[in-house]
């Protein structure tokens, strides 16, 4: 039996689209709220991301909060936004159950966890960079928005990038208004959020409350796996893994210095020591995002001039890839 749609808030900004609009349903992946399809927009005549949401369990305020979230982020380097689905996607076995889903650009090349896949091992000097300086420009923008939003799952899965390889920020499920930077009230309990090996050593405090200095933290540990291209504390077992992120990194553990060489691109240096920086024990000795800007930007700028051809030889590795 259908389910019956409740009516959603409406919105100027943003299409209200159902299934007579779309077309070649494909599951491209899947996320904390459920999967994601590619479909055929029948109107605009290109193709859009889809990120549906099970409608139940009041599913559709948390949907509605991550819209609204990501409506707020109108930067380059944030995933842009295109409506709101309602409707019931074709899914064998499920029944004809009404969904909610957020309509995004579609990122055809997948996500910086796709790129590395596909690499088995970091990007080119030039292109590291470029992207450690884009993600850095897309939380720089989110936590200088009027009212600030954290990303609190900063993780190479939710970075996607455009057909120029380019990052754009995605997945703002669990991107709160920062009420806690502004100082005017506490997270409520149990929605820390965040991925375990990404997440800061305070994250495993009873009283722990995110603020800036989570993303900045994640940050750090994202640019360990930008240069090395490995996932952070892996371990074939992921009970042990877990385990070893829960008592070790309260304790001081970080991913291993040594898997990056210092001296292996111009610049590197810098950026090492601003990953060390990044994921200080103590969140108030960490950077701001606006200084961790003036090094990636300075960095970038000694590469720069070679990342059109960079760009170029990776889509052609990426291109090999899929034909294997």
């Amino acid at each position: 039996m259908q389910k019956m749609a409740l009516p959603l808030p409406s919105s100027p900004a943003l299409d209200l689209i159902g299934n007579d609009s779309l077309q070649d349903w494909e599951v491209i992946g899947g996320g904390g709220f459920g999967q994601i399809h590619k479909a055929r927009h029948l109107k605009w005549r290109f193709d859009v991301a889809i990120k549906l949401l099970n409608y139940d369990d009041g599913s559709s305020t948390s949907l509605l909060k991550e819209v609204k979230n990501m409506q707020k982020g109108g930067s380059p380097h944030v995933v842009r936004i295109l409506g709101v689905y309602q409707g019931c996607p074709p899914s064998p076995g499920r029944g004809l159950s009404t969904q909610l889903g957020i309509v995004m650009e579609l990122m055809k090349i997948g996500s910086l966890a796709t790129l590395q896949a596909s690499l088995s091992g970091p990007p080119p000097w030039p292109l590291a960079f470029r992207l450690a300086h884009q993600i850095a420009l897309g939380i720089n923008f989110l936590h200088n928005l009027p009212q600030p939003l954290l990303h609190r799952d900063l993780k190479p899965n939710n970075v996607l990038l455009d057909d120029n390889l380019n990052a754009k920020l995605t997945d703002f499920g669990l991107a709160e208004v920062s009420h806690s930077v502004l100082k005017t009230s506490r997270e409520e309990p149990g929605k820390e959020g965040g991925t375990l090996s990404y997440m800061p050593p305070e994250a495993f405090e009873s009283s722990y409350e995110p603020t800036r200095a989570t993303d900045i933290y994640s940050y750090g540990i994202l640019l360990w796996s930008i240069f090395t291209g490995k996932e952070p504390y892996y371990a074939d077992n992921p009970h042990l893994q877990s385990s070893m992120v829960r008592f070790r990194v309260p304790e001081g553990d970080r991913p291993p210095l040594e898997a990056v060489d210092r001296d292996q691109a111009g610049g590197l240096g810098e950026m090492v020591d601003l990953m060390v920086n990044c994921w200080d024990q103590q969140p108030s000795n960490r950077p701001h995002f606006l200084d961790c800007l003036t090094v990636t930007e300075r960095t970038y700028k000694k590469h720069k001039q070679s990342i059109n051809d960079v760009v170029h030889q990776v889509l052609l590795k990426l291109v090999l890839y899929k034909t294997l």
